[in-house]
């Protein structure tokens, strides 16, 4: 069952040694996702499970390895502190964040991985997050998700109109721990937003239907012409 979860973006400048100058751009942030992960062990989980996108649909056990190398950094995580990991498989850029975000705060529990398919049909997600919470361990999920990279001129995906509107409504939606808006998100309208965590929000929206929690967004900023957001469900 799903006793909590939380939901945090995976931008790869809020790695202080990426970021170089700009570190103290995303402090707020990182302050953020921070108390996110320390309210999802304050729930006391039998095990804390993360999801996020990748290139597909992949299961990693604890251990699993992810690594900074792309961004021009030598610096490798791995997600949770047992486990020799999968060196092979390598972790994708969601779980990636998250296995860091995870290394800032003492974590005592079981910790695995799942990395969904961007372009996952929504209603596999849903499925998907049900059956991941179906059994009687206690279970705590991060959800890690961008927001719309269409915000400004100067966004990954330049400017569309229509971006703002999208990540006004997933911010309501975390605010209110509203599965079924969540579940309502357009695959289709998500990828020309260029949304990467649609996929993600909706594997939550399947864990928690029914388990009556309460949403607190605690960041909702857009500082590159991307929507980041990080909220907590109880």
């Amino acid at each position: 069952m799903l006793v909590a979860a939380a939901v945090c973006p995976h931008p790869p400048l809020i790695v202080p040694d990426l970021a170089a100058g700009a570190a103290g751009e995303l402090e707020g942030l990182r302050t953020a996702c921070d108390a996110a992960v320390s309210d999802l062990l304050a729930a006391r989980p039998d095990r804390l499970v993360v999801v996020g996108t990748g290139p597909k649909t992949i299961e990693f056990a604890e251990g699993g390895v992810g690594t900074f190398s792309p961004y021009g950094v030598n610096l490798s995580v791995r997600l949770g502190a047992g486990g020799a990991g999968d060196i092979e498989e390598r972790l994708p850029l969601s779980l990636t964040i998250a296995a860091w975000l995870l290394g800032r705060t003492p974590v005592d529990v079981p910790v695995s991985g799942l990395s969904v398919a961007r372009d996952a049909d929504a209603v596999d997600c849903l499925a998907s997050g049900a059956e991941l919470v179906s059994g009687n361990e206690r279970t705590a999920l991060l959800a890690m998700g961008d927001g719309s990279a269409c915000r400004t001129e100067k966004a990954p995906g330049y400017l569309d109109a229509r971006a703002e509107a999208y990540d006004a409504s997933v911010a309501l939606a975390l605010a209110d721990a509203d599965v079924l808006a969540l579940a309502a998100l357009d695959p289709e309208l998500s990828e020309e937003l260029w949304v990467a965590g649609r996929a993600a929000w909706q594997l939550l929206a399947g864990a928690a239907d029914g388990a009556g929690f309460e949403g607190r967004l605690t960041y909702d900023e857009a500082p590159y012409g991307v929507g980041y957001f990080v909220a907590v469900w109880s």
